[in-house]
């Protein structure tokens, strides 16, 4: 399976440390050498980085770990091929506009018996069941809200409507954003941390890398990292139920009801 990272906080932030050691996980310490891509939204904008080659010898990738980039919003993905060639076309994070935002989704699982109607608005420009997903995602979301985009929680309640629909056809582990909403769903496996003061030091697990966010932090920073798999081997990180769906807002989950 795949791989994600994804990071939401209150103020920019770079992800370099997080990314360096997911990055690892692209050949080094793990299997997952099909491809990547990351996404970074700045305000309106989003800068989207792919490639098809495995992240630990990407130049591109080498070129985001080096480049701190400050986001609000960043998801990433790494790719293990379970359907669709290893393309271009068929590198995670996925983007389209709606609602005149570009939305980004990443996933990490494997639908086997989905098959969508690709004659609506939205259709996939890869041959993944991960970008025929969230083409539906986008098109349900269009015909109910044709106009504007609702309230977070009338939004929240649609898409975990539409989300358990995916979920009951396999393995739907996926993050989405439009860099003002940001959303995680585990159907089996995902973590997040959420890093605020006081701060501490943070040792990778796929690299020999101690960051001391004391030093590099303000007292009123936030930030919550959103994984696969816990990043780090001395942080406590919290494990998402299955089929739970949470919206972070500033780098904290929030409690929609």
């Amino acid at each position: 399976m795949c791989q994600l990272l994804g990071m939401n906080c209150n103020i920019p932030t770079d992800i370099c440390f997080s990314f360096e050691g997911f990055c690892a996980r692209g050949g080094k310490t793990d299997e997952h050498q099909d491809g990547w891509g990351i996404a970074f939204f700045e305000g309106k904008g989003c800068r989207l980085f792919l490639d098809a080659k495995p992240s630990t010898t990407s130049p591109i990738a080498e070129l985001v770990k080096r480049y701190p980039i400050h986001s609000t919003h960043v998801i990433s993905h790494i790719r293990k091929a379970t359907k669709g060639e290893i393309r271009l076309e068929n590198c995670h994070p996925f983007r389209r506009e709606l609602w005149g935002r570009y939305w980004v989704f990443a996933h990490n699982g494997d639908l086997p018996d989905f098959e969508p109607n690709n004659s609506q608005f939205y259709q996939p420009v890869g041959t993944t069941d991960s970008e025929q997903a969230f083409c539906f995602i986008l098109n349900k979301l269009r015909q109910e809200f044709p106009h504007e985009k609702p309230t977070l929680p009338i939004l929240y309640s649609t898409l975990n409507q539409i989300t358990l629909s995916l979920a009951n056809l396999g393995i739907f582990n996926y993050l989405l954003s439009d860099g003002e909403s940001f959303f995680a769903h585990c159907s089996t496996k995902l973590h997040y941390i959420i890093r605020q003061a006081p701060f501490g030091a943070a040792h990778l697990i796929d690299q020999d890398v101690t960051v001391d966010f004391q030093a590099l932090t303000h007292a009123s920073d936030r930030v919550a990292v959103i994984a696969t798999t816990p990043l780090t081997d001395n942080e406590v990180w919290t494990p998402l139920q299955p089929n739970q769906l949470i919206a972070f807002q500033d780098g904290l989950p929030l409690n929609i009801s």
